[in-house]
């Protein structure tokens, strides 16, 4: 079995309320998909995270190192292609683009072994994770402190456990959204908060002290990642637990951050740290180093699939009798076509995800709606 082709499909929905993060603004939602087609007819899938566009361009560059070769050698085309754009990309775009590859190779090794890609990585360890509502941004033309607290109220009424806000868009303004999201779901659903690098290492560090009081499970991308001395003076001086990873890349990007304690939680996106061949590394390097790993999840239906093989394979760190189970990250923003492109969507039921069973993924693809949310040339 060979490699024969490789193709991207470029996916958008324009967003007819558009939303931000501290670091982003969301008029659309635009993902990029991998297809690989063997010469058998074997097809495998993958996602990218990060900007579709871009992502696709670099998938073609690895062209020339993919077609004709064997897709279930994983480890030694990951380290062909790493290697051919390591002098100018040992993370960013290069390995974001070869999350989707590898993704996609894996989901091809579990067809041909038919088995799910947890079971060649190793073995399912679970077969169902909770997972925890993301969402809560801040909306245009709407009082983000109503607005927030109504997703949130909604969640916990849907059965999720857990929720995530936004914040980072000034102290003051995120205590008053922690506090009324708190009001509304009461004192038992955990909540935690995402400042996606909008902060100064001081202010992050106010807004740790004063967010406390109100039960806060994690503080998540409190200052930009380059800055990981910024991330440690957070972690010490406030007392809410800190995380982050999803743009550490590879091992490499996430060795630092690990061995020096700078995160308390560590997130590798399976789509963007180097797909399963890579986050299997990272997750076994913090768990040598007492970090827990949460995996950060952010695309359609292909990314959250592959997240879930991945966290029905992840090793309980420590092995006990009731372990730390990982909880998945589940997107409730606006986005029509994130389970549209499965032909059986993926969801909740009171907060409990399955993990797929079937080979690979475990997902059939709907050409369909690929070719109804295909992304137009502005």
């Amino acid at each position: 079995m060979k490699i024969a082709a490789v193709h991207t499909h470029l996916l958008e929905y324009r967003l007819p309320v558009p939303f931000e993060s501290a670091s982003m603004r969301f008029d659309r939602r635009a993902h990029v998909l991998v297809e690989i087609v063997c010469d058998d007819g074997t097809i495998g899938w993958g996602e990218c995270l990060g900007p579709a566009r871009p992502n696709a361009a670099v998938v073609a560059a690895y062209k020339p190192w993919l077609i004709g070769a064997n897709p279930l050698e994983t480890e030694k085309i990951w380290a062909r292609l790493y290697n051919a754009l390591r002098d100018q990309g040992q993370r960013g775009l290069a390995v974001t683009a070869l999350s989707g590859i590898d993704i996609a190779l894996w989901d091809i090794k579990g067809k041909y072994f038919g088995a799910p890609v947890s079971t060649l990585l190793g073995g399912r360890f679970r077969e169902e994770v909770r997972a925890y509502a993301t969402g809560s941004f801040k909306r245009d033309g709407v009082d983000r402190v109503a607005d927030n607290a109504a997703d949130a109220a909604r969640y916990h009424a849907e059965g999720f456990h857990a929720s995530k806000m936004k914040i980072g868009f000034g102290v003051n303004e995120d205590l008053a959204v922690i506090r009324a999201v708190r009001e509304a779901v009461g004192p038992d659903m955990r909540l935690m908060v995402d400042a996606n690098h909008g902060y100064d290492p001081m202010e992050a560090i106010e807004l740790g002290r004063r967010a406390a009081d109100f039960d806060i499970d994690w503080f998540e991308e409190p200052v930009v990642p380059e800055q990981l001395g910024a991330y440690r003076e957070v972690r010490a001086n406030q007392p809410i637990p800190v995380a982050g990873g999803e743009t550490w890349h590879s091992r490499w990007g996430m060795r630092e951050p690990i061995e020096t304690r700078a995160i308390d939680i560590i997130q590798p996106d399976l789509a963007g740290v180097g797909g399963f061949t890579e986050a299997k590394r990272v997750a076994d390097m913090a768990a040598l180093h007492g970090i827990r790993v949460v995996p950060h999840v952010w695309g359609t239906a292909v990314h959250i699939a592959a997240a879930l093989q991945f966290m029905a394979a992840m090793v309980p760190s420590p092995m006990r009798v009731n372990p730390i189970e990982p909880i998945l990250e589940f997107d409730r923003t606006e986005n029509p076509f994130r389970q549209a492109v499965v032909k059986t969507p993926i969801e909740h039921v009171r907060g409990v995800v399955k993990i797929p069973d079937g080979p690979g993924l475990g997902i059939d693809i709907n050409r369909d709606a690929l070719a109804e949310f295909q992304m137009k040339d502005d």
